[in-house]
């Protein structure tokens, strides 16, 4: 597994360097030619099927959750089929925030919604293989927030995900989070 914790895209297809969606601050940057970058405090690591580029920097603390791939995963190749990676985000999401947030999911105040999802690829999974999720947040606000979702199969990372939650009253109006909450959620900003 790998010993950095919080990876965040920093690059589109062409390679080329998006300084305003990382967290890294532009000093953190190197073009890619080799297959690993080492910049103080981060990782840049250029993957071979693709251009993408990753960024790896240490957090505070970052939730980890396992799941196995199964036959009712996988599609008649034998991959797993591209619905399971947003399944498997809401699972450790919800895992997340009842082991670490609040156990009672805020039920009685409100209700999330999640606003934005998506998922990108980076390599297959198959039947029986065991996934590892590492999940952090950014971009806390009063009533929002984004979580990144990292996966790992026998520690090669085959997927990168985010979703934005925003919290609602039961009436669906957005309304701000608990400062308590928002300061449990910190705790794992990246």
């Amino acid at each position: 597994m790998m010993s950095e914790p919080n990876a965040k895209y920093c690059a589109d297809r062409s390679a080329s360097l998006d300084y305003h969606h990382s967290l890294c601050g532009r000093s953190n940057f190197r073009h890619a030619n080799s297959r690993v970058v080492g910049l103080p405090g981060c990782r840049v690591t250029n993957y071979l099927l693709r251009s993408d580029i990753m960024l790896m920097q240490v957090s505070a603390e970052t939730f980890t959750h396992s799941l196995t791939i199964y036959l009712k995963d996988s599609n008649a190749y034998g991959n797993t089929y591209f619905a399971r990676y947003f399944e498997w985000q809401g699972i450790c999401r919800e895992k997340w925030f009842f082991e670490c947030i609040s156990r009672d999911m805020l039920q009685k105040e409100g209700v999330f919604i999640t606003k934005h999802a998506e998922q990108d690829y980076l390599h297959e999974t198959f039947p029986f293989q065991e996934i590892s999720c590492e999940l952090n947040a950014y971009d806390v606000k009063k009533c929002s927030f984004w979580l990144e979702f990292r996966f790992y199969a026998e520690g090669k990372p085959i997927s990168v995900g985010r979703q934005q939650i925003v919290f609602a009253n039961h009436a669906k109006q957005i309304t701000a989070l608990p400062e308590a909450i928002i300061a449990s959620i910190k705790r794992y900003v990246k």
